[in-house]
């Protein structure tokens, strides 16, 4: 039996993985140990105050499965449409939180949707298991289809981008900063 996560209406939901024997239980730690986690200095496109505060944290930044380029940073209009924010998926100790670098100044970061690197591993095939978070800038556009097509909340005006937070394959959700908080809006189902 493999442990199923599922993204629903913007909740996490994780099955314990304490049902499974032992020696599965090692194969999924040894596939979070194993997840390739890339030192902020790869992202050259990072703004430099972001990537010492990023070292400064201790970050590296956890990478898709099989995957061979460099992901989970994202540059995106996160709170004005007027101002240029960068977003890092931030992984500690195997544990992940999206920073978001206002403006791309260090001095003002908000945190959010922390989760351990594990609740994001599935079966990739051939028995094998995969890191599958990733994160990615979307524009009104993409956030007004996806209520239209799956409901959930319904969505603030639209005048700048979101986060879409995704379990890849499986489902996301976006995050959407509004009058001062971060909205869970419907991603991808």
């Amino acid at each position: 039996m493999m442990p199923r996560l599922t993204l629903a209406h913007g909740t996490l939901l994780a099955l314990s993985l304490v049902s499974l024997p032992l020696q599965a239980q090692d194969h999924w730690a040894d596939a979070d140990r194993q997840t390739r986690r890339l030192s902020p200095a790869v992202f050259d496109e990072l703004p430099t105050p972001v990537r010492f505060d990023l070292e400064r944290r201790g970050c590296t930044v956890p990478q898709l499965w099989g995957d061979t380029l460099a992901r989970n940073v994202v540059s995106g209009r996160f709170r004005h449409a007027s101002t240029t924010d960068w977003a890092v998926l931030c992984s500690v100790d195997r544990t992940s939180t999206i920073l978001v670098y206002w403006e791309g100044r260090a001095d003002s970061v908000a945190e959010i949707a922390s989760a351990p690197d594990r609740a994001f591993l599935q079966g990739v095939g051939n028995g094998r298991i995969g890191f599958s978070r990733a994160i990615s800038g979307v524009d009104g556009h993409f956030i007004r289809r996806q209520f239209e097509r799956y409901g959930g909340r319904e969505p603030p005006p639209l005048d700048h981008d979101g986060i879409n937070d995704a379990f890849i394959e499986k489902a996301s959700l976006v995050w959407y900063w509004y009058n001062g908080e971060w909205l869970r809006l419907t991603g991808t189902d």
